[in-house]
């Protein structure tokens, strides 16, 4: 039985604002469906990605803003960021984590700059989008056997 992640609502307070942040990402835009007042579903998908995000009305008791952890892949975490912060997005400095595993929550453990031998699944960035919601960049380069 396959269980592919497909979907992740995130909560927002501006539906408008959130969609022009995403699609300035180049995040494709799905679907953007108001079915009555106070119900809106709109999709939207990342470069590259199978899985995508969903916004708008009616769709979340969730506070807008708090999520954290929304991870993306990147080939040159390098490149990511200055193209992220090309778009105007308040994107952190690169880092690795201290323990060489994962990152820790908030910035705690973070080390100035990309892992020093640049070992796939070892350099972060993070940002954030209009409302708060935390998205993490992650360098992957070379994907472990049996991903």
């Amino acid at each position: 039985m396959d269980l592919k992640l497909e979907v992740v609502v995130i909560p927002v307070s501006d539906v408008d604002r959130a969609k022009e942040f995403y699609q300035k990402l180049d995040f494709r835009l799905d679907a953007d469906f108001t079915v009555k007042p106070g119900y809106r579903v709109v999709q939207l998908t990342p470069p590259g990605s199978l899985a995508s995000i969903i916004f708008g009305e009616g769709l979340s008791s969730a506070t807008p803003g708090s999520v954290e952890g929304l991870q993306v892949a990147v080939t040159d975490i390098l490149e990511a960021h200055d193209w992220l912060a090309e778009r105007g997005v308040d994107v952190s400095e690169v880092f690795h984590d201290e323990t060489g595993v994962f990152h820790h929550a908030g910035t705690v453990g973070r080390v100035s700059g990309p892992d020093p031998a640049r070992a796939s699944y070892g350099s972060f960035l993070s940002f954030e989008d209009p409302d708060g919601n935390g998205w993490i960049a992650q360098e992957l380069t070379t994907r472990l056997p049996g991903r």
